[in-house]
């Protein structure tokens, strides 16, 4: 299949970032293996999958964001830069410190936070109550 779908401007880039990260054509083994999921006959029918591994580092890729072969290999090939930078530089990449972040947000709260929370609230309510006008005590005079 022809790589037409991705620029060549990309396609040198890529390849600039490979070489920078000392990732060389001999070490990965790429695999095309049948996708699987929605997408129907077509991606259940062709190896589209793209499995990549890098020998050195034992990094093992597998991509199928796409129904194009070409796409998924410049996909994959994406992703295996973007974990051997990561584990190269040590830190953590933008979509890890995204991931940590939600899962922060959905943590639960300690029982002092929530009982601090609640402290809170009841005492909203309270303020809102005392606004209210008092039952029995109307305005218009009889």
């Amino acid at each position: 299949m022809p790589e037409e779908y991705i620029s060549t401007a990309k396609q040198k880039k890529q390849e600039a970032r490979m070489v920078k990260l000392g990732i060389l054509g001999d070490d990965l083994t790429e695999k095309f293996i049948l996708g699987s999921g929605s997408g129907g006959q077509k991606v259940n029918k062709t190896a589209s999958c793209v499995y990549l591994c890098h020998g050195p580092s034992g990094i093992a890729v597998k991509c199928q964001k796409s129904r194009s072969r070409a796409m998924n290999r410049f996909y994959a090939r994406r992703e295996l830069c973007d974990r051997l930078e990561e584990k190269a530089l040590g830190e953590k990449s933008e979509r890890r410190r995204a991931a940590e972040k939600i899962r922060r947000q959905k943590r639960r709260r300690s029982r002092r936070q929530k009982e601090k929370m609640l402290d809170g609230k009841r005492k909203q309510a309270q303020k809102k109550e005392m606004r209210r006008p008092v039952k029995g005590d109307s305005d218009v005079d009889s």
